[in-house]
């Protein structure tokens, strides 16, 4: 049987992290980041991690972060880090849903958000905006391959999402 979380994947600063609150607001899920996970496992912002551990290890604590959620989570919403989707057992744990938009909207929404430094601040990937751009072109093509819902939020509000995305997911589930 398929789980019934809702799993949000897309780029770093498309907002997941802004729908998965008003998901919460609107429906009876509750909320998971996985990120905020990781933070607390390590005691050490996602940055840190990157810069004192690397990379690699990251993903390998994403990936404990994954089997976790396999085995014990249900009936919840789980907002992932930018390259969460790369887990092997992702659509075990519910339905994917990709929150799209061109990276240029994403630069746009997250430099125009009144907490802008510290949002291009918590994501080290984004430093190096030519190399974003690049990882952006490449992850995108596998979101869409992944996703089993795709929600354009382009010009769209976290409300706008939300309802798309609880009825979108009622008819897929």
């Amino acid at each position: 049987m398929k789980k019934t979380n809702i799993i949000l994947i897309g780029f770093m600063g498309v907002g997941k992290g802004s729908v998965a609150r008003e998901i919460v607001k609107h429906s009876s899920y509750i909320a998971i980041d996985t990120d905020d996970l990781i933070e607390s496992m390590e005691n050490k912002k996602i940055k840190k991690v990157f810069e004192e551990d690397g990379e690699e290890y990251f993903r390998s604590l994403e990936k404990d972060v994954s089997l976790w959620l396999e085995k014990s989570v249900e009936n919840t919403l789980i907002s992932t880090g930018g390259g969460f989707y790369k887990v092997e057992n992702l659509k075990k744990i519910g339905t994917i849903v990709l929150l799209d938009s061109p990276f240029e909207n994403i630069l746009k929404r997250i430099q125009d958000h009144p907490n802008a430094k510290a949002k291009l601040k918590k994501r080290p990937l984004l430093s190096d905006l030519k190399a974003a751009k690049k990882l952006y072109k490449e992850r995108r093509p596998e979101y869409l391959k992944l996703a089993d819902i795709v929600v354009d939020v382009t010009d769209k509000s976290a409300e706008e999402c939300t309802k798309e995305i609880l009825k979108k997911v009622k008819k897929h589930v």
